[in-house]
């Protein structure tokens, strides 16, 4: 069980999944004449050291590595229905990771920062009233920023693949038959989602920043910066830890608001798209095997 709840994640990419496990990783994708192509590569040393299991230091670690291989598959699938064999590594890779990190962080812990900040300064606001609306702010923007890129056309078929992925992950936890038919009864809510970590992320990070005193606008800012790989790693953890407990009751009520949100980030998949994300698993399952280190 605990190699089921730990190592298999995924991400929905152009057209396909991502599954991610141990040793290996696989993209399936349908490309423009309809069929399934894959892609297989085996993972970075990173997901097997000891850095990766090391409590609050291993969701950084695992937080970096999957966002420069979310890149990277997003660029294959790109590629897929484009035809073209442009590849993102190296340098390139990582100015688009800094790009994207400085642009969320930006974007959804400096803006709300400044805003609390001018309500307290300007309009008389107490620190705890200001902190508040600062996480609001923050979890407004975020819930609305993923709402709105859902009326892209584009978006609402990688939501759709993003829910055949929880799909198949949920039917494999449950030992269920991995076909498209079968699969297709399952939930597209997953305990261990991404926008759950996100929001867990923003949900502590109201609690945190609301115990701070008062501060200058610019060590506000800097504590959001400061502060954020200790909220980021407490949010693996939390996650972690409810997707280890689903059979408390306790615990089915407080993972409520990541599983609602989900319903945002998921749309139903059709058969073909469950086809696709069946074939990107059992394709890393088998790559799982071939990649596993030797046995001392």
């Amino acid at each position: 069980m605990e190699d089921k709840l730990i190592s298999y994640g995924g991400q929905a990419v152009i057209e396909g999944v991502m599954m991610r496990g141990k040793n290996a990783v696989a993209i399936a994708m349908r490309n423009p004449e309809g069929e399934i192509v894959v892609h297989v590569e085996k993972l970075a040393k990173i997901y097997r050291s000891r850095l990766a299991k090391t409590p609050f230091v291993r969701g950084l670690v695992l937080l970096w590595d999957a966002m420069g291989l979310g890149m990277r598959a997003l660029t294959i699938s790109a590629n897929t229905q484009s035809g073209e064999d442009e590849k993102l590594e190296g340098p390139a890779l990582y100015l688009s990771l800094v790009f994207s990190l400085l642009f969320s962080i930006g974007l959804f812990f400096l803006l709300p920062a400044v805003a609390g900040g001018l309500v307290e300064k300007y309009l008389g606001w107490g620190t705890w009233a200001g902190n508040l609306l600062e996480g609001l702010i923050r979890l407004f923007l975020f819930v609305a920023y993923v709402w709105l890129i859902g009326f892209m056309p584009d978006i609402k078929r990688v939501y759709s693949y993003h829910g055949a992925e929880h799909k198949v992950i949920n039917a494999f936890e449950a030992g269920a038959e991995l076909k498209p038919e079968v699969v297709a009864d399952y939930s597209r809510e997953h305990a261990r989602c991404g926008t759950a970590f996100m929001l867990s992320l923003i949900l502590i990070s109201i609690l945190i920043f609301s115990l701070l005193g008062p501060m200058s606008l610019f060590w506000r800012l800097t504590t959001r910066i400061l502060f954020l790989p200790l909220i980021a790693g407490m949010a693996y953890e939390y996650i972690k830890w409810t997707a280890e407990h689903l059979d408390s009751k306790f615990v089915q009520a407080i993972v409520r608001p990541n599983l609602a949100l989900q319903r945002l980030t998921t749309h139903e998949p059709d058969l073909e798209m469950l086809e696709v994300s069946i074939t990107a698993f059992e394709t890393m399952r088998d790559a799982e095997e071939e990649f596993a280190p030797p046995v001392l």
